[in-house]
């Protein structure tokens, strides 16, 4: 028998010494109508006032697979379906709960009570204070959705993107479906009231302070072992048990590589050195050669310079090629050291990664590790003989490589080439050389002049034909007449075609005719030559000269004869008085001046 009923009997008088327990265990009626309504009332106040529809706190008095018995003081207790606990999977008899009263008595009389609405009624005011104060709540993996998770918190379906689940990318979300899991409330739409949370974020704020924990034990050439956590292009992260550091593709080995999974693999353990960490930004660089000797070290100490070495080429750049004569240990050869040839190339254009090559050490720096190497020196130079082959005004052959505004690269043989000068090329004035010849054409030249010091070769291709210029000297002397047409005219003068196609020059002054009009394009005319300038391949014309000099001639020819009469007319006078003569000075004065 039950305390509350024992208090009941006291309350109601009843003397406990008078009670007949062998009628009670009968089953006979021992008590009166008043007394059974006494009993009532005393039980009935010890029992809370149960209200449909409201929310109160009940304590957890018994658990199984499919149930969760609550006690909320009422005269029954209540079931609640055990999968509204199931964002609590820690739940224990004894925890207190909030429960919804649904009913106090169903047709069975029994006590219906709902954990979930309970939860639901109170779970936007919970969220938004969990996300105030910035707590850690629980939540319920319900589903995989597109992008995320959708997680049960307080009975509202709150958003877990992919990317806050884990701070490892994820490879398969469903692994997280029906678990309880932590998490931080980090986003709130009041208006849709929509929940983002972030399992993630409780995660770096645990890794941020082992982070803190692990970097302020660490020393520069420390020692330590960690797990291959994420490899890249650039390099390789290292899980130090707790904080990341990277290998760079650079600290990974001697030797060079082009991707890091050459050197290690994914989820291997690994002892890595530390170089160098910052303990702000928590950042930890690592070397994985660093636990080696360096190869140059063990180097051939009787390599000099001259020998001979053999190696692979690693890598290429325009300026040259690297070339690995044992593992860590490079030089490199210059594209200038490639070939004889002056002729600017790429390194492209004689080797490829991979290929086998013998070269001779033209330097040596053990102690900055630095070694240069040459290909040509391995080959005969071929301008050591180069007069002896190709002697100077010797006619020769050569294939056009390039072309420059001031003239043309011609290659007599591999290693040998020779600049044509613009000037060189034709005895007429030119603009460009792509007027004449073209890069891979075949062109006569003339070795005319040697630069074995700096491998430099002067040819010529004018001097292979006639210079028209002793012609058109011959044929057009100074002061020789011709006839020409006005083709073109300038601000300075007007170019003169002759009768056989000889363009030359005339000076605006020159231009004037003899009835002070200057001529015009179309105009046909006589010309002196004036001059035939070589250095200028140019020949002048004047057409005032050729009436101007006629007239000067016809003056120059009547002061001549009267110079004559006058001679005469002195020579017969005999005598002569003081007034003839006079009168013979006038005429002598007016014959001078051509009156």
């Amino acid at each position: 028998m039950s305390e509350e009923i024992k208090k009941a009997q006291l309350n109601a008088s009843v003397a406990p010494e008078a009670f007949d327990w062998d009628a009670f265990e009968s089953g006979a009626d021992l008590y009166g109508a008043e007394d059974k309504a006494a009993i009532e009332a005393a039980y009935n106040q010890t029992l809370s006032k149960v209200v449909e529809n409201d929310v109160v706190e009940g304590v957890v008095t018994a658990i199984s697979k499919r149930e969760v018995i609550v006690n909320i003081g009422y005269k029954s207790e209540g079931v609640i379906p055990a999968p509204e606990f199931r964002y609590n999977p820690d739940l224990k008899v004894g925890d207190k709960v909030e429960v919804y009263v649904e009913s106090a008595e169903d047709r069975k009389g029994q006590l219906l009570l709902s954990h979930k609405k309970a939860r639901q009624l109170r779970s936007w005011d919970m969220v938004n204070a969990a996300f105030d104060k910035g707590e850690v709540v629980k939540g319920y993996v319900k589903t995989r959705t597109k992008g995320g998770m959708i997680v049960d918190v307080f009975g509202i379906e709150a958003f877990l993107p992919g990317s806050q689940i884990d701070i490892k990318p994820i490879r398969d979300y469903d692994v997280f479906v029906d678990q309880t899991m932590d998490f931080k409330i980090v986003k709130i739409n009041q208006e849709f009231r929509n929940v983002v949370v972030s399992h993630k974020a409780l995660l770096e704020a645990e890794l941020e302070k082992q982070k803190s924990e692990i970097i302020s034990k660490l020393e520069k050439g420390q020692i330590l072992e960690g797990t291959v956590k994420n490899i890249t292009n650039y390099g390789v992260f290292v899980d130090l048990g707790g904080v990341d550091g990277l290998i760079h593709i650079t600290d990974l080995s001697w030797g060079r590589i082009n991707n890091p999974e050459e050197i290690v693999s994914l989820d291997e353990k690994i002892k890595v050195v530390v170089l160098d960490f910052n303990e702000q930004q928590k950042r930890i660089a690592l070397g994985l050669k660093q636990l080696s000797a360096h190869p140059w070290d063990a180097l051939d100490p009787d390599l000099k310079v001259g020998d001979k070495v053999k190696g692979k080429v690693v890598l290429i750049a325009d300026y040259g090629a690297f070339v690995e004569i044992m593992p860590g240990v490079e030089g490199l050869i210059h594209v200038s050291e490639m070939s004889w040839s002056p002729r600017l190339r790429i390194a492209q254009d004689f080797l490829k990664v991979g290929d086998e090559v013998e070269a001779q050490v033209l330097s040596l720096d053990r102690e900055a590790r630095k070694m240069s190497l040459g290909l040509k020196q391995l080959v005969e130079n071929p301008w050591e003989n180069i007069r002896e082959r190709y002697p100077v005004g010797s006619k020769q052959t050569a294939t056009v490589r390039n072309i420059t505004t001031f003239g043309v690269f011609a290659e007599l043989e591999d290693g040998i080439e020779g600049l044509v000068h613009i000037s060189d090329l034709s005895w007429d004035k030119i603009k460009h050389p792509s007027e004449m010849v073209q890069p891979g054409d075949k062109i006569e030249v003339v070795i005319l002049d040697f630069d074995e010091a700096n491998h430099k070769l002067s040819l010529g291709h004018k001097q292979l034909l006639p210079n028209p210029w002793d012609q058109l000297e011959a044929k057009y002397p100074a002061g020789a007449t011709v006839e020409g047409k006005v083709t073109s005219t300038t601000d300075k003068g007007a170019t003169i075609t002759l009768e056989d196609g000889t363009e030359c020059f005339c000076f605006s002054r020159d231009l004037v005719k003899e009835d002070g009009k200057t001529a015009v394009v179309g105009e046909t005319l006589p010309f002196k030559v004036v001059e035939l300038r070589r250095s200028t391949r140019r020949i002048l014309l004047s057409h005032t000269r050729t009436y101007a000099e006629a007239k000067a001639e016809k003056v120059a020819a009547e002061v001549d004869t009267t110079k004559k009469a006058v001679k005469k007319v002195n020579s017969s006078i005999e005598k002569t008085t003081l007034g003839d003569i006079s009168e013979l000075a006038a005429l002598k004065n007016k014959l001078e001046k051509g009156e």
